[in-house]
């Protein structure tokens, strides 16, 4: 009988990026909202935040996350980190940065990126609902804020929109910074800091995440 070798699985646990993922979008909302808000002008100096703190920040906590098994932090911070990544370069294509726009480009496909990414995030701010009050409320507003983008830039009741967009946003941003700081200061102190609220708890998790959870579990162990 042949000698069966013995299989260790060892996992890495890297630390929580949640604050690092949400600062990425919470600057990034600020410096578009000031924008919409006319406070500042123009989106050319909103392209580096975009694309480093909205894109790559989200998306480089995206990554941890789905090495530490965090499936909604993952899957969030991944999908809002490349929305962040499209707008970017949408601009820099608005701003003739990639080249001569032809006759026949339509700005009003980026108002059907809006609708769909509100589609998905009908289904994260659901999974939302049961992580934390912060969270939930951050989800709401960013529903809110695609469905505003998205009619403002096709031009219906623009003005409207508009500015339903330039404040959901500017809360968005509001949150997050609270968000990002309340969970690093509840991370480094090991116990609440700053609450986030409680989950709504409607909807109870089955018995494939508590097998994953107890499989994470183990592999520590060993």
């Amino acid at each position: 009988m042949e000698n069966m070798g013995t299989i260790t699985e060892v996992k890495v646990k890297m630390s929580d990026p949640t604050a690092l993922g949400v600062f990425g979008l919470a600057i990034v909302t600020l410096v578009a909202a000031s924008q919409k808000m006319g406070w500042t002008t123009g989106v050319e100096y909103v392209l580096p935040w975009a694309i480093f703190l909205g894109s790559l920040a989200q998306i480089w906590a995206s990554i941890i996350d789905f090495k530490n098994n965090n499936y909604f932090g993952a899957i969030a911070l991944g999908i809002y980190g490349l929305f962040w990544m499209g707008v970017a370069a949408h601009w820099a294509i608005s701003l003739g940065w990639i080249g001569e726009l032809s006759p026949a480009a339509d700005p009003r496909q980026l108002a059907v990126a809006f609708f769909g990414y509100m589609i998905f995030s009908l289904f994260i701010m659901v999974a939302a609902f049961e992580i934390h009050t912060v969270m939930a409320a951050i989800l709401v507003l960013i529903n809110i804020l695609f469905f505003s983008l998205g009619m403002a830039t096709l031009g219906i009741n623009h003005e409207l929109f508009a500015t339903i967009a330039a404040y959901t946003e500017f809360l968005i941003s509001l949150l997050g910074f609270y968000l990002c700081g309340a969970t690093f200061l509840n991370n480094f102190f090991g116990r609440t800091v700053l609450s986030l609220g409680k989950p709504l708890g409607l909807i109870a998790k089955g018995p494939i995440e508590l097998k994953n959870k107890k499989a994470i579990k183990v592999a520590e162990n060993m």
